[in-house]
């Protein structure tokens, strides 16, 4: 749900919006301006920014947001931050990892989606639901990074790496074709093409996520370069409340935030209403954890340097910063008091 998006949706990037952001404090100074790089195009991914923006959240919290768009043609966050032409960006768990290995300063903040929605579809009559289903069978894959997805998941798992990938696109057309036995997708996006072909989730066809399959990751990381975070973590505190309660309030009502990005904040990329709607629908139980007690964008150091260094691990990388020194575990929940 990030910038690996290009897997299936293929429009260029816009610029975006700028809206004032005011304090929770009741400052009298002007608020602190913050520029946001989002991982993708303006959609009801980014739900909590733009209920946040609509409802002024962030001014309530003493900033002035200003966004950036993402897309295929658009820089990565790593990038755009290490280039100091953000504050803030969001991005996934590799491309992260890759920048710090690569002498980048960048610090992880929070995750939007604790549960990452990149996973495996398949048909009833050869279900994917296990790490044994993949062995010996053949996967419609993207790409090198869902190759290396699947190659991880049976290493994780102690099976033979052995199945076979057929080149994919866009759609999961072929999956129906008889083309692969599994299809590499997002189960907020892809699934819905499948519904809307009137396909029955859990009868005609199955999902399961990576994260199902144990090869975890986070979704939508947030991040920040260290020097900014030690400059300005007043104003990133503000930031990480106004988006909190955005997304807290997108639960009251998936259509909101859907509404604003098809016929507003997106309004340029042909976004289909019902399609957002459907979306934010599936996504909102991303934004939770399973383990009990979680903060919404929290991140988890026991999950982290547990399932996840050991997902990355299984990938090749073996470069791995210490977890306190790649993360700030203590500024979300800092962010909550008081909300």
């Amino acid at each position: 749900m990030n910038q690996d998006r290009r897997t299936f949706l293929k429009m260029m990037a816009l610029s975006g919006a700028v809206l004032p952001y005011a304090s929770g404090q009741a400052l009298a100074q002007s608020p602190a301006k913050v520029r946001v790089q989002i991982g993708w195009i303006p959609n009801v991914q980014y739900a909590g920014e733009w209920i946040s923006l609509e409802r002024n959240l962030f001014a309530k919290h003493g900033v002035s947001v200003e966004w950036y768009p993402g897309g295929p043609n658009a820089l990565p966050a790593p990038v755009v931050l290490a280039a100091g032409k953000a504050d803030l960006g969001y991005s996934t768990w590799f491309p992260l990892l890759d920048a710090v290995a690569k002498g980048n300063d960048l610090v992880m903040i929070g995750a939007v989606f604790p549960k990452n929605p990149l996973g495996i579809i398949s048909l009833a009559k050869r279900p994917i639901l296990k790490p044994q289903d993949l062995v010996g069978a053949k996967v419609l894959a993207q790409g090198p990074n869902e190759k290396t997805a699947i190659d991880a998941t049976l290493s994780l798992a102690g099976l033979p790496v052995q199945w076979t990938q057929v080149p994919a696109g866009f759609s999961p057309e072929p999956l129906l074709a008889g083309e692969g036995d599994g299809y590499t997708a997002f189960g907020v996006n892809q699934t819905i093409t499948l519904e809307q072909m009137g396909l029955k989730w859990g009868k005609d066809f199955h999902f399961v996520s990576f994260d199902d399959l144990g090869f975890r990751t986070y979704g939508a990381v947030l991040m920040t370069t260290r020097a900014y975070l030690e400059r300005n973590r007043p104003a990133v505190v503000g930031y990480l409340r106004g988006i909190i309660q955005g997304w807290q309030d997108n639960e009251k009502d998936p259509t909101v935030a859907a509404r604003l990005a098809a016929e507003k904040y997106g309004a340029d990329f042909g976004l289909d209403l019902k399609q957002q709607i459907r979306q934010n629908e599936l996504q909102i139980p991303l934004t939770r954890y399973d383990e009990q007690g979680k903060l919404r964008l929290a991140l988890d150091r026991e999950i982290m340097s547990g399932p996840m260094y050991a997902a990355a691990r299984a990938t090749g990388r073996t470069n791995l910063p210490d977890v306190d020194k790649l993360a700030d575990f203590t500024i979300v929940s800092e962010a909550h008091q008081s909300l």
